[in-house]
């Protein structure tokens, strides 16, 4: 796989505060830049959600009510992760949950395409007994020794862990549109145009 052609990208992940549907308290984009993770330029954003997190999401995040008390709102600061997600691609794993919620949060925005590394996964390594995110880590091995501080489940470690894996697995395909044919559910942005038959009229 040459990196060198892929098209802009940024690997996402969001955090929610347990109600549903989920307010956000956090959002991470990570540009992909010549075939690894640019963390020079990436943003990360914590919110104060308009509905307190539950006991369960802060368990899982460690994004607390008081950690967040002092964060901006959504509203706050939803032009300027608008304007830094742009129309680009973006990856996450299970990569419906962030379309769907930040299509939900930002009426209007759309990708040019949404890679799901979990579908990739399923179509790379072939029989795991697992997909999430621990039991690609597991398998994989990635390098995470620059990845940020704050640890799993939160937004900025998650992204750097899944732009490892993602990378890791694009090397096993040859060109960008084999990649896009084993990583793009057929629901989301950016999917292969299912061939037509020719026999039909």
């Amino acid at each position: 796989m040459n990196f060198a052609t892929w098209p802009p990208l940024l690997v996402v992940d969001v955090e929610g505060n347990g109600t549903n549907p989920p307010d956000l308290v956090e959002i991470a984009a990570l540009p992909i830049v010549d075939g690894q993770p640019d963390t020079t330029t990436a943003k990360a954003w914590l919110i104060r959600p308009e509905r307190p997190v539950t006991a369960h999401a802060a368990s899982i995040h460690g994004l607390t009510n008081d950690l967040l008390a002092d964060c901006p709102t959504w509203l706050t600061i939803a032009d300027t992760v608008r304007s830094f997600l742009g129309t680009t691609w973006i990856a996450a794993h299970n990569a419906h949950v962030e379309y769907r919620e930040l299509g939900r949060h930002l009426p209007g925005w759309e990708p040019v395409g949404a890679i799901d590394t979990l579908r990739l996964a399923k179509a790379t390594y072939k029989d795991l007994p697992a997909y999430s995110l621990d039991a690609l880590i597991k398998h994989v091995g990635p390098d995470l020794t620059q990845a940020p501080h704050t640890g799993r489940h939160r937004a900025t470690y998650d992204a750097y862990a899944t732009a490892q894996l993602l990378l890791a697995m694009a090397a096993e395909y040859d060109t960008w549109d084999q990649f896009i044919a084993a990583a793009v559910p057929p629901s989301l942005p950016g999917a292969p145009e299912p061939e037509k038959d020719p026999t039909l009229w």
